[in-house]
């Protein structure tokens, strides 16, 4: 048998203080955090049993080459500390290990690295005859959104279950209640086999379809403890006669009902790369806005947060071409303010971001996005006068009245919501808060991460 400290090269003094500090973890489901030197994250795991699931790693005579692979092996070798963050249920553990392992990008994570995101059920709310729809791109505007889901496949079966029942439709057919020749339509054979009340053959009223889409939505809403309950019994009595297919079928009703409950919410599971604007007419759009000679083609936006002045962080993201450029976003914990002023926390981030490229180390972007309003615009245009940097476009977009205030304009511009320049610029904004409120709330709760 290969020993735990041959096998990662590690101490037993080093083993017995992170077993130690493991005996201090929740027994819940949350997040371990592998972290090596200067507290780097090396590795993000999700566990039901924190405690449990980080002990195993550091049993003794535990054969990790064989149990979790050479890569585990290379990367227990330079772990210093491990640390966790507790959370409600196994739901929120998914989808915040996925979040985090995007965000963060250690380097012993590989699974959810790449730009794979969790589904959503999206019901077209504009449209005559709403459809219902697993998708991972929903639509802009027009929709309501529910999850997102950990399990495609389980949302899929369960939509197939709840269309036996409330009869939707989930055709992608363009269909307007104005449509006199509806009525020569030959229906699909969800028609025909009671799974779709049929709107594109207008074998169903608008009226009476608003209402099937009404009971989804709230069934979707509720705790779905009734139609649980009448499934139960009938499992029940389906066994108790011995018809054992039968109640098969109804235990899989219940597991696939119960599963709605796997996912999280548009926003608090912020997924933001799924509601990406087209990107080159954005550019062109906002070049011509700025009166820039060239495309603007790399944009960095920069945002701090705090609460009650403790634990200020900034963050700034990197979009090149109208996405996210996720090796050039940025964290910074700040050092040179005390108590909350928004100005100077932000001429701080611009700054240290900047001295490089004053250096010819970094380039410079095209535009520097802050999150603010006049005031934030006038605290980074200082910081950068004061370094004598070049000229370089700047501007900030204010919440609420989405007003974009530009370098020597007195008044804001204000974009048609629709606008394409005006969402390449909430996106990068938007990006920016979610990542300096994200960092800042793990912050708060655990002391994982350092910039």
């Amino acid at each position: 048998m290969v020993t735990i400290e041959s096998d990662m090269g590690l101490s037993e003094k080093q083993l017995e203080q992170i077993r130690e500090t493991i005996k201090g973890f929740p027994t819940g489901p949350g997040l371990y955090f592998m972290k090596g030197r200067n507290e780097k994250v090396l590795y993000i795991g999700k566990a039901k049993n924190l405690r449990s699931r980080a002990a195993s790693y550091f049993q003794p005579s535990a054969n990790i080459a064989e149990s979790r692979g050479p890569k585990i092996v290379e990367m227990l070798g330079k772990v210093e500390t491990v640390d966790y963050y507790e959370t409600a249920n196994e739901v929120d553990a998914v989808l915040a290990e996925a979040r985090l392992i995007k965000d963060i990008r250690p380097p012993y994570n590989t699974d959810l690295s790449d730009g794979k995101t969790f589904p959503y059920l999206e019901i077209t709310t504009s449209d005559d005859f709403p459809g219902v729809y697993v998708t991972r791109k929903p639509r802009a505007k027009g929709r309501r959104l529910f999850g997102p889901f950990t399990s495609a496949k389980d949302l899929r079966q369960t939509v197939v279950l709840l269309q036996k029942i409330l009869k939707f439709r989930t055709c992608k057919l363009d269909i307007s209640k104005e449509d006199a020749k509806r009525r020569f339509f030959r229906p699909c054979l969800l028609y025909s086999i009671k799974q779709c009340t049929a709107p594109c053959a207008d074998k169903v009223k608008q009226k009476e379809y608003k209402q099937q889409i009404r009971d989804l939505t709230k069934f979707l809403r509720s705790k779905r403890s009734v139609i649980l309950k009448g499934l139960r019994e009938q499992m029940k009595e389906a066994s108790d006669a011995m018809k054992y297919e039968k109640a098969a079928m109804y235990r899989d009703r219940i597991r696939l009902i119960e599963r709605l409950d796997r996912r999280g919410t548009p926003d608090e599971h912020v997924q933001p790369e799924v509601f990406m604007t087209e990107p080159a007419e954005a550019i062109e759009k906002l070049s011509k806005l700025l009166g820039a000679t060239e495309p603007i083609r790399i944009i960095e936006g920069i945002d701090v947060a705090n609460i009650a002045g403790q634990e200020s962080v900034g963050s700034l993201v990197k979009f090149i071409d109208g996405k996210p450029f996720k090796n050039g976003y940025r964290r910074f914990k700040i050092k040179t303010v005390e108590g909350i002023d928004d100005y100077a926390m932000i001429a701080e981030v611009v700054r240290r971001r900047y001295k490089y490229a004053m250096k010819g180390e970094e380039l410079w972007p095209d535009l520097i996005l802050i999150d603010g309003g006049k005031g934030h615009l006038n605290a980074a245009e200082q910081a950068l006068r004061e370094m004598e940097a070049p000229a370089v476009k700047i501007a900030s977009i204010a919440k609420r009245e989405e007003e974009i205030y530009l370098q020597d304009k007195d008044e804001p511009l204000r974009l048609g919501r629709h606008s394409a320049a005006l969402k390449l610029l909430q996106y990068v904004r938007d990006e920016a808060h979610r990542f300096a409120q994200h960092y800042f709330h793990i912050l708060r709760k655990k002391k994982l991460l350092d910039s």
